[in-house]
C-alpha cells in the first residue's frame, strides 16, 4: 500500500485500499411511501468538516437552508404560495432521476448534499431515500458525484436516525474507500463520517489494520492543511484507545 501526500495545489490520490473486500451494496432511489421517523436536531461538533465545496453549484444562497430549522420559521419563509420543503426536495430526487447530464446531476445532488446540512430535512430525506441516493452517487465513476454524494453523507450521519440507514445500506465500505479518493475533499468527507458512524456495532469493520494505519498517516501528514490533520487525529483520539 502506498502512501504520499502532497500539498492541495498537487493533491493527488495517496493511498490504494483493496477494494475486493469491500461491498458497495445495491441502492435505489425510488420514492416509497413516507415512514414515520423521528428528527434528531443535535448539532455538529467543531471536529465535523461543512459541506462547503459544492456551494458554487446551487443557485440559491446557503444562509438561506440553515435557517430553517422549525415548522414556523419554514412556513414563515415559504409563505402561502411557495413550495413546501418536502415537496421541494422530491422534485430535485425527480430531477437527479431524470438527468440527461452528468453536469446536472452533479449540480442536483450539491444542492441536495446542502440541504442535508439543516436538520429540519432529515425526516424529508428518510422519506424520500436521499442518503440511498448520496450511497449511489459514491458507486459512481464520476469524481465529482462521489464528492458531493460524500459531502451529503458528512452533513446528515450526525443525526442517529440517518446513521441507521447508512449504515444498514452498507455505507461503511463506501465510505472506507473513499480514503483511497484522488479528490482531498471527498477523504475530508469520508473521514468526517467515519469519525459519526463509528460505534460498537460498525468498529470491527471500521477499525481494521490497514484503515487505522491510513487515517494515522493522514493525521501525521505535512503541507495539506490544518483541518484535515486535525480531523483525522480527531478520529484516532475518539476511536482508537492507543490515540487515547
Amino acid at each position: 500500500m502506498s502512501f504520499s501526500l502532497k500539498s492541495d495545489e498537487e493533491w493527488a490520490g495517496p493511498i490504494i485500499l483493496d477494494s475486493s473486500s469491500l461491498s458497495k451494496g445495491n441502492h435505489t432511489t425510488t420514492l416509497p411511501a413516507p415512514p414515520t421517523a423521528s428528527v434528531c436536531c443535535a448539532s455538529l461538533p467543531s471536529v465535523g468538516p461543512h459541506f462547503s465545496a459544492a456551494a458554487s453549484c446551487l443557485q440559491t444562497e446557503r444562509a438561506d437552508y440553515y435557517m430553517f430549522t422549525n415548522t414556523q420559521r419554514q412556513e414563515e419563509r415559504t409563505g402561502k404560495y411557495g413550495t413546501p420543503r418536502v415537496q421541494y426536495l422530491q422534485e430535485l430526487v425527480a430531477q437527479f432521476q431524470n438527468a440527461s447530464t452528468e453536469e446536472s446531476k452533479e449540480k442536483i445532488v450539491a444542492n441536495l448534499a446542502n440541504f442535508a446540512y439543516d436538520p429540519y430535512n432529515y425526516t424529508f430525506m428518510r422519506q424520500l431515500n436521499v442518503l440511498e441516493l448520496f450511497l449511489d452517487c459514491i458507486t459512481e465513476p464520476n469524481e465529482k458525484l462521489i464528492e458531493f454524494g460524500v459531502g451529503g453523507i458528512c452533513n446528515s450521519c450526525v443525526d442517529p436516525a440517518n446513521a441507521a440507514v447508512i449504515i444498514k445500506c452498507d455505507g461503511i465500505p463506501l465510505l472506507v474507500q473513499c480514503l483511497s479518493s484522488p479528490v482531498k475533499n471527498t477523504v475530508n468527507y469520508a473521514i468526517g463520517a467515519l469519525y459519526y458512524l463509528c460505534n460498537a456495532s460498525t468498529k470491527e469493520a471500521m477499525l481494521r489494520p490497514e484503515v487505522v494505519d491510513v487515517i494515522k498517516r493522514y493525521a501525521a501528514a505535512d503541507g495539506v492543511g490544518v483541518s484535515f490533520t486535525n480531523l483525522a487525529q480527531a478520529f484516532l483520539d475518539k476511536h482508537v484507545p492507543e490515540n487515547s
